[in-house]
């Protein structure tokens, strides 16, 4: 938990340099969000940095931003930011690929971000995954065209690697053919 303080406090003071005095108290509270839910065991540093700048970015861009947002039952978004009528949800992939998928690294990691796509995106008008520079993530390229123009057969591809991996609850064919991301955010960790 020292680490874990440490690490945001320094973050922090990069965040906050020349900001205005309204971005730097929302992004303190974010902070100190973050702070608690380490606390129960929920978060890893890595991941709580780019959510930070995530954040920061949305927050002079006039959102209104929570981390570790709950958008339905227990699914919970990264980052959720609401400006006006418009809600953008963006998920952060940092490429980790757990110990039991050490085999199906490629696949796993396909259908995180496939489930990611179709779960979260009809909660919101922008659904945009965020990664850090040194991480290429393995998008499928139907992911990346309208609904319009996808072909079942890509789809039920899609809905085969999300049924894989992650059934509970499972992908629904509706969810899988309407899903869309808007953006891609590189995060710059060093560069903030």
């Amino acid at each position: 938990m020292e680490y874990f303080q440490r690490d945001i406090g320094i973050l922090m003071e990069r965040l906050l340099e020349g900001t205005k005095d309204v971005t730097r108290e929302k992004i303190s509270a974010l902070s100190h969000r973050l702070i608690e839910l380490r606390l129960k065991n929920l978060l890893k540093i890595n991941h709580s940095v780019l959510e930070m700048i995530v954040a920061k970015h949305l927050i002079e861009e006039g959102y209104d931003v929570y981390l570790e947002h709950n958008v339905d039952g227990e699914l919970t978004c990264d980052v959720f930011a609401r400006k006006g009528m418009g809600i953008a949800i963006v998920e952060v992939e940092t490429g980790y690929v757990p110990p039991a998928h050490a085999l199906d690294p490629m696949n796993y990691i396909r259908a995180r971000i496939s489930s990611k796509i179709s779960r979260y995106s009809k909660f919101c008008h922008k659904f945009i995954l965020g990664a850090p520079p040194h991480y290429i993530m393995p998008i499928p390229e139907v992911l990346t065209l309208p609904p319009r123009f996808r072909r079942e057969e890509d789809l039920r591809t899609i809905k085969r690697y999300c049924d894989m991996y992650y059934s509970n609850p499972p992908v629904t064919e509706d969810q899988v053919g309407s899903f869309h991301i808007h953006n891609v955010f590189i995060i710059d960790v060093e560069n903030v």
